[in-house]
């Protein structure tokens, strides 16, 4: 069946990319078709995956519909810099539309649509201690937090962040932390739940990497990015710690679809996710009986 086009355009005859499904990236509806330039493994079940150049800008925060042709598309948050030359997704494989992309090798093409979303409010964060904190391939969305600080680093006082993973053989840009350890401004501390013989740093869940925050807890904005019961967790120690409810921003897409907030998938009481989020603050959520599902 030939796609609807939702967005009125007048008389315009729709061109030959969009009757097939895909747009020339002036309509967000539609998928930008782009190539897959390489392909990384992370962990065992996690990969990132280069598009070729930058099909669609985006805001870090924001994310964006990938489809594989004939099979579906699913939301992902880019892994990549706004302002890198191409776009990154580090993404788990968990279902149909997932395990599809893990099929598919260089050189095979993919559509990317959007951006939805509220993007992280950057310029609040100017001239301030920045605290992140990540589990397992929640570090995606938070790798795309951190190279856009980054890209602006003196406008910052100093950039933390707190990664737990499983074991170290879960650590997702293993092969990139040793460099950004070594930038001036910036803190990095690991933790894994179990640990081997090679493993020299802390052994606990996240949490226990909360202990000690060295950040000014009254100004400071600190994001947290994982698993709903590790943000769960992850959120209460930041409130017992005192940050600000403002200034606790969760990053919770894990139960986004659509994009559109039509589904009612990614509701939490009067919230749509995908179109109020995925960035959200503390004090958005506190009063939703549940919000972490």
């Amino acid at each position: 069946m030939e796609p609807v086009n939702p967005v009125r355009n007048s008389d315009k005859v729709l061109d030959q990319n969009q009757r097939t499904g895909f747009s020339n990236g002036v309509n967000p509806y539609y998928p930008v078709p782009t190539k897959i330039k390489k392909i990384i493994p992370e962990t065992s079940n996690i990969t990132t995956f280069i598009l070729e150049g930058m099909p669609i800008k985006f805001e870090a925060g924001q994310f964006a519909e990938l489809t594989v042709p004939g099979v579906g598309e699913a939301p992902f948050t880019p892994s990549s810099s706004p302002y890198a030359k191409d776009m990154e997704f580090t993404i788990m494989q968990v279902g149909r539309v997932t395990t599809a992309l893990f099929n598919l090798k260089q050189g095979d093409i993919v559509g990317v649509r959007g951006p939805f979303g509220k993007p992280y409010p950057l310029k609040d964060f100017k001239g301030k201690e920045i605290y992140i904190v990540g589990g397992g391939v929640g570090f995606a969305p938070l790798r795309s937090l951190f190279l856009a600080l980054l890209h602006n680093i003196k406008d910052y006082k100093k950039i933390y962040i707190r990664y737990g993973a499983r074991t170290p053989d879960d650590i997702v840009y293993r092969r990139l932390i040793p460099d950004w350890q070594k930038i001036n401004g910036v803190d990095i501390v690991l933790t894994v739940d179990v640990g081997d013989e090679s493993w020299k740093d802390t052994v606990g869940v996240v949490t226990v990497l909360l202990d000690k925050i060295p950040v000014n807890v009254k100004t400071s904005p600190t994001i947290a990015c994982g698993p709903p019961i590790m943000l769960k967790f992850v959120t209460r120690r930041l409130v017992e710690a005192g940050f600000t409810h403002s200034n606790i921003y969760l990053s919770m897409e894990s139960n986004m679809s659509c994009g559109f907030g039509k589904c009612n998938h990614c509701r939490l009481g009067e919230i749509y996710v995908c179109k109020d989020g995925p960035v959200l603050t503390w004090e958005n959520v506190k009063d939703i009986e549940e919000p972490f599902i």
